[in-house]
């Protein structure tokens, strides 16, 4: 093993995933909270200082009280470095997501307790299953009436073909709630006086017949109780890590993030089980192991004006292999240059702190100017691209109208900048010049013209096109000058120059696609570039 092996093994570098309003950001809060990252948790729905949840720091996240980027936290806890990355839960921004999971090693499932699984969360764990990330679920929300145990149970067992492992089990919910209950570890979580208010404290308890549950809960509850902990220990999966890490088991926790309930045994868990940072697949064959003694990384990301003061520009990279220092110089493979990474930093949302080294796992923020883009890949000079990052073809398209023509270079730098951030995509057409912007769901325009108002000093508006989606193009040189000279209106090239076709509709995808048989029109691309 490198002399990296023993401080990339304490990593773990883990996302959010969920679907909106489920309490993915105040889970993240709470967790940062309990790591001593922060002091004091924002509520999303607070109100003035309280509502600024520190995960979401743009203004119109806070305004909205949405995830509309993902975010990145370090924090150490016990001897284990977190590296939590926040992600959208709105669909409107999943493509931001899906590239996000590409950097970590597992992720927490966020379910409400009311609604059980819902259609943004079944999308995200279907993209964890196909990079066979593991996944721990957090059922939120059990404070509030909600849906019983065993349902939420069967129903991601069976609506995502799962063996489930309940770790914990609610005592009660709703307006009947008195914590939670610790099976394995024989530990009743609970509050302090009040039924149903905040966690507190952790009672060891000699199992169901202790007085400190039953002389203080409702006979009721303790009876189903009881029978949750029966059914649970013969109904379904006992742990076993070998399935958990491979992805066809997941633990299941109980808790009420709002109100503290689970967010330690999610930090022990992660700590005793999830993995360590695992290999990295990249061009050639090549399979980076994160032991390696050279440094490689890919940008996974890409944030502008995170300091609008600065008008500064973070590339967010995700360490493969290595010990990286601060000061090292490594090559940008794409660019087929050396530069300098003199400033390195370790995020906590918008707070920063220079990084003086980092190991496998780890993520760090690299300033730059507009060199590194999304799937660019950093080494110590070997020519390797790593791979799997994804681009999805936009299925609303809209052409930009400026307010203000004095200012069409501020709009351009905007949008280019957007684009490198993988907030949108542009395309300018064969025949036209206005550039034509291409997002997957309608939120997204909004942020659009919110952030070049905001950070360029630009007005912006956009109006609809006779285009509804786009495919890229891949064919020989001599069938897309056919295809181009039959259908010049509807071609344009994305911003690496990259073909593509802008179909009315979904007749004439079919259409086009019959016409062309030597063409292959693609919904999703890889962003990977040619070494």
């Amino acid at each position: 093993m490198s002399a990296n092996g023993a401080s990339y093994q304490n990593r773990r570098t883990f996302a959010i995933i969920s679907h909106p309003d489920a309490g993915k950001t105040t889970l993240t809060e709470k967790l940062l909270l309990s790591g001593g990252a922060i002091r004091a948790a924002g509520q999303v729905r607070a109100r003035g200082e309280r509502r600024r949840a520190r995960s979401d720091w743009m203004k119109i996240e806070q305004e909205r009280g949405i995830s509309v980027s993902s975010s990145v936290m370090t924090f150490e806890r016990g001897g284990i470095i977190y590296n939590l990355l926040d992600t959208p839960g709105h669909e409107d921004f999943s493509e931001d997501t899906y590239r996000t999971l590409t950097a970590v090693d597992a992720a927490i499932m966020v379910i409400d307790a009311a609604k059980g699984i819902e259609t943004q969360t079944r999308k995200l764990f279907e993209v964890c299953r196909l990079r066979d990330i593991p996944i721990i679920t957090f059922v939120n929300k059990i404070d509030r009436e909600g849906r019983h145990a065993l349902e939420i149970l069967d129903e991601v067992q069976e609506a995502l073909a799962l063996d489930v492992s309940p770790q914990t089990w609610p005592v009660g919910m709703g307006s009947d709630f008195f914590g939670v209950y610790d099976w394995q570890k024989k530990a009743f979580h609970t509050s302090e006086g009040e039924r149903g208010g905040p966690f507190r404290v952790t009672k060891q308890v000699s199992g169901l017949d202790d007085p400190q549950l039953t002389d203080v809960v409702f006979d009721r509850i303790m009876e189903e109780l009881e029978e949750n902990v029966e059914l649970g220990a013969e109904g379904y999966a006992a742990f076993d890590k070998d399935s958990f890490l491979e992805g066809h088991l997941t633990p299941v926790f109980f808790g009420s993030a709002l109100r503290d309930y689970g967010i330690e045994e999610l930090l022990d868990f992660i700590a005793d089980y999830a993995p360590a940072p695992h290999s990295q697949s990249a061009t050639g064959g090549r399979t980076i192991s994160p032991d390696e003694d050279k440094v490689t990384g890919f940008v996974f990301k890409v944030q502008a004006n995170m300091d609008p003061k600065h008008r500064d520009r973070i590339a967010f990279v995700r360490l493969c292999s290595g010990t990286f220092k601060r000061g090292m110089k490594l090559k940008h493979v794409r660019a087929g240059k050396q530069i300098a990474v003199t400033a390195p930093i370790f995020f906590f949302a918008e707070e920063r702190e220079i990084a003086e080294e980092a190991f496998p796992g780890d993520v760090i923020g690299v300033p730059n100017h507009g060199q590194l883009r999304v799937g660019d890949t950093l080494t110590e000079g070997e020519e390797i691209h790593v791979t799997g990052l994804p681009a999805f073809a936009p299925e609303i398209l809209r052409r930009v109208r400026l307010g203000d023509t004095m200012k069409v270079k501020q709009m351009r730098q905007g949008l280019q900048d957007l684009a490198e951030e993988g907030l949108v995509q542009i395309f300018k057409p064969d025949i036209g010049s206005n550039w034509i912007v291409g997002v997957v769901g309608i939120l997204q325009l909004d942020v659009v013209i919110e952030r070049i108002r905001q950070e360029y000093g630009t007005e912006i508006a956009f109006e609809p096109v006779n285009y509804s989606t786009a495919r890229w193009i891949e064919t020989d040189n001599q069938t897309l000058a056919k295809m181009i000279e039959g259908h010049r209106m509807s071609i344009a090239n994305d911003r690496d120059d990259r073909p593509v076709f802008l179909f009315k509709n979904a007749w004439e995808v079919g259409y086009i696609t019959e016409k062309y048989p030597d063409v292959t029109f693609r919904e999703t691309r890889e962003i990977v570039y040619d070494a």
